[in-house]
């Protein structure tokens, strides 16, 4: 008996498939015999029934399908041992039938208006076990039209992506400061190539720096609050309300300690559970023998499960303790750049007022709903993205379902889905509270932008399958959900993320690790990097866009690994065997397995080196001769041959850091005092270069140059 055949079926309505086999489906030779979940096929060599059972056996294809992850799959298997003259036009016949009757889905959420109706009434007949599941969370309502607006939002910027909406003006002539919208006819800025505006008569800006976004804002702000920084920060929720959790090393945690930002105690205090491993493990039933991997333990990755909701309170206690200031449930309207500030102009919420301030620099922290990052960037805004969600679980599953000791870092239990890969994580919190999360890496396509609506809906119906629990029986604490977008960078230099006084930060400048795809960890990684050279740009006023645009977290390391993800994502409207991802993170992670503990530390922190990039990808070709052409398949041409160039950027990187080791960060260190003052804007740039080659690297070889605590800016808090 030998499997010849084996699709996924992008439909959840098993029963559909089933009826178009049995009833409707003419494999056009031999004869069918119905099974509870199939039939078997027929064909004897001659008219009559002579024969023995084995012989007849030997004619026999059986056909079945299933359901798991809400998608059918379908297998064929052959009774004998060779193949028949006729089994591959039955077999083309059988597919193309299928491919037909049932090809991709894309569901779009449906148009609402919540004056009319709940949001509860608006989407329960479209996501049944969405709603009833949100409906047993606290702020249930809120937060399901929170993921519907941000869907909406999502939708739109990949959807227009050449004509984004304008939100940033830049102004020419001698104008006076606005007191509303301004009058003066603005022009848009140039996603391509911005040109500075010239000089308005106004006043002293208010602020020095303007946040939009609070969530990974805050933490950056507040940073930037202690150095002595006028600091405004606006968000659009009530602050400190999280639609995310976060987790990550005790190694990386330290980072905020380094910079002043939190105590050693402050940090006991975020931290909600520190478990003792976690697991990576991706299902194999149908992966290659010589792939399948066993568990790849990770036990100081991601390790510590935070309070985050606690953390930005932190953050925000400390920003309002340095004199800056915290405009919630306040939403961004546009901003207006002119040569000495930007003035932004937002509406508070609950009240539906505008209401304008000044900064010297304005921030966004966004993330992929940033109306500025679409229109920086225009068509290429993000190239991928994780539609991810889940949720804070406080208690309800039964005792050995799960040790809270232990956490889930990358875990699938199936093979692709509706075209999409599903992988969870898991990790817990405090008492019993476990945080789950399902998401899948996604191109980003018009046709297909990647739904939250219906992944909630996969989410709430597969949870039993992927740890074993009743979901109503569960307390459901809060959701937690979002977009991570994605970059693939050919070069430092490839993304716009700034404008003159304006800069983007965290996921709005795809800020992001391709292995786990989190925004956060990476901007606590890249915390001194972007606060050093921001700082040092405030100081000097180097607040133009070729000065801006160079303060970002590219690491060349990261940069080459984009090709990871992009194997992890199935084409839109394309179908590939449903194993293939698996069989490639199978492969994948089986290699670091067998490599020492370390290594796989370094390489999911991203800050791998040149020798163990390469020595691991020559394994992997060497165990799976094939996965060139695998990722040929996912990523065509062009991709391979702008990753070909992301590969020499890396090598290049690499040598100029091994030229430069050592003695490069000294020699900045030494010149300094001399040409800091005299020259800014080119120790801004070699302060560029220094992070670039140490950026990446383990903790214990980088050296960075320290900001000298007399450099830092001491400024009196201006009440507005």
């Amino acid at each position: 008996m030998k499997e010849i055949l084996y699709i996924e079926i992008p439909t959840s309505d098993v029963a559909a498939v089933r009826k178009w086999l049995q009833v409707d489906f003419e494999p056009g030779i031999g004869e069918k015999f119905l099974t509870p979940s199939g039939f078997r096929l027929r064909v004897l060599n001659n008219t009559t029934d002579k024969g023995d059972i084995s012989e007849k056996l030997e004619n026999e294809i059986s056909i079945f399908i299933w359901s798991v992850q809400r998608t059918t799959y379908l297998k064929a298997f052959r009774w004998g041992d060779k193949p028949n003259f006729w089994e591959q036009q039955i077999l083309k016949r059988l597919t193309a039938g299928i491919r037909c009757h049932f090809p991709h889905h894309y569901p779009e959420p449906p148009t609402i208006d919540l004056t009319e109706q709940s949001i509860f009434e608006a989407l329960a007949s479209h996501y049944p076990l969405t709603v009833k599941y949100f409906q047993k969370m606290p702020n249930g309502e809120y937060d399901l039209e929170r993921v519907y607006w941000w869907e909406q939002r999502w939708r739109e910027g990949v959807r227009n992506p050449q004509q984004p909406r304008q939100v940033v003006f830049c102004h020419s002539g001698e104008v006076d400061r606005p007191k509303g919208v301004i009058s003066s006819p603005p022009s848009p800025i140039s996603p391509i190539s911005p040109t500075s505006p010239t000089s308005p008569t106004s006043p002293t800006p208010t602020y020095d720096l303007i946040y939009i976004g609070g969530a990974l804002g805050v933490i950056h702000a507040a940073v930037m609050a202690k150095l002595g920084y006028r600091v405004l920060l606006v968000e659009r929720l009530p602050f400190g309300r999280m639609n995310r959790e976060w987790n990550i090393s005790r190694d990386e945690i330290e980072s905020l300690v380094n910079l002043g930002l939190l105590t050693t105690a402050e940090v006991e205090s975020i931290i909600a559970r520190e478990y003792k491993d976690g697991f990576n493990k991706f299902f194999d039933a149908n992966v290659p023998s010589h792939l399948k991997a066993p568990i790849l333990h990770t036990p100081k990755v991601l390790n510590l499960g935070l309070d985050s909701e606690k953390l930005l309170q932190l953050c925000g206690q400390k920003l309002l303790r340095a004199g800056g200031k915290i405009w919630d449930e306040t939403e961004f309207i546009r901003s207006d750049i002119y040569n000495t500030q930007n003035i932004i102009t937002v509406k508070h919420l609950p009240s539906q007022t505008e209401k304008q301030a000044s900064g010297r620099l304005l921030v966004d922290a966004m993330g992929t709903a940033s109306p500025i990052a679409w229109q920086l960037n225009g068509g290429r805004a993000f190239d991928s993205v994780c539609p991810t969600v889940g949720a804070v679980i406080a208690s309800g599953f039964e005792p050995g379902v799960w040790d809270s000791q232990y956490g889930d870092v990358l875990n699938s239990h199936g093979d692709i889905s509706r075209g999409r890969q599903l992988i969870w994580e898991l990790f817990p919190g405090a008492n019993e509270e476990l945080t789950i999360y399902l998401f899948h890496y996604h191109e980003v396509n018009p046709k297909n932008p990647g739904s939250l609506l219906e992944m909630y809906e996969d989410f709430f119906a597969i949870l039993p399958e992927y740890r074993r629990c009743d979901p109503d029986k569960l307390v459901w604490k809060k959701p937690t959900f979002g977009y991570i977008p994605g970059h693939f960078s050919v070069g430092s230099s490839d993304r716009t993320i700034a404008f003159d006084r304006l800069i983007s930060l965290g996921d709005a400048a795809s800020l992001q690790s391709p292995l786990v795809f989190t925004g956060f960890g990476s901007l606590v990684r890249n915390l001194e990097r972007l606060t050093t050279l921001l700082h040092t740009a405030l100081k000097h006023d180097l607040l133009s866009f070729r000065h801006l645009n160079k303060i970002r977290a590219f690491q060349s390391n990261v940069a080459v690994t984009w090709m990871f993800s992009k194997g992890m994502m199935v084409p839109t409207e394309k179908f590939i065997p449903p194993e293939r991802i698996n069989s490639m993170l199978n492969n994948f992670f089986g290699l670091l397995v067998d490599e020492p503990p370390q290594v796989a530390d370094n390489f999911i922190k991203d800050r791998f080196d040149w020798l163990t990039f390469n020595r691991l990808a020559l394994k992997a070709a060497r165990k799976n001769p094939l996965l060139l052409l695998w990722i040929w398949e996912l990523a065509g041409a062009r991709d391979l041959l702008r990753w070909l160039w992301n590969y020499f950027d890396f090598s290049r990187h690499s040598l100029a850091g091994w030229l430069l080791n050592g003695w490069f960060p000294r020699f900045l260190g030494q010149i300094q005092p001399w040409l800091e003052p005299r020259y800014p804007a080119l120790w801004l740039r070699l302060l560029t270069i220094n992070y670039a080659l140490i950026t990446g690297k383990i903790p214990s070889q980088q050296q960075a140059v320290a900001i000298p605590p007399e450099t830092r800016i001491q400024k009196p808090v201006l009440n507005d």
